[in-house]
């Protein structure tokens, strides 16, 4: 990893059908082996009974799940001395949407139910009322930040 040159981000484009960036994000994070068409056709069944289950937007339901889920700070390791440290840290915008995507995906995967498109959908609902494995994961992290408060400033 170069420590100095950090390499140009290139801008992610918005998907066909919704015209979103965050749903263009979610569908190249779930794809698997290249199969970018299945990863649309299910996230795209996904939303579609988002939409019919709440009564709403879905694009606007996808949003209030990822803000819900997005961290503010994490903790990462810090060798100091001889010792890890498990440092708080806070989390940018885009990384806390990553991950928010990450978790939401990773839960829904481990969900019991029918098809992908299903459990995604339920994560979805339950990430946007503020209840759900990835909404736990969330407060997870920042219970762990906050219990490892005291080694805030070996910060770097």
């Amino acid at each position: 990893m170069p420590r100095r040159y950090t390499p140009k981000r290139y801008p992610t484009l918005p998907d066909g059908k919704y015209n979103n960036v965050l749903v263009s994000m979610i569908i190249s994070r779930m794809m698997r082996g290249g199969k970018k068409s299945t990863a649309m056709r299910v996230l795209y069944t996904a939303l579609d009974i988002v939409a019919e289950k709440s009564k709403r937007e879905p694009i606007s339901v996808l949003e209030q799940a990822i803000f819900n889920v997005s961290p503010t700070v994490e903790v990462k390791p810090r060798r100091v001395g001889g010792s890890t440290y498990q440092v708080p840290v806070d989390v940018s915008k885009e990384r806390g949407e990553g991950l928010a995507i990450r978790w939401i995906l990773a839960s829904s995967d481990s969900r019991s139910g029918k098809s992908m498109a299903e459990k995604l959908s339920s994560e979805v609902l339950d990430a946007a009322a503020g209840q759900g494995a990835s909404v736990k994961k969330k407060d997870e992290t920042h219970r762990m930040a906050e219990a490892n408060r005291a080694f805030a400033h070996y910060r770097w």
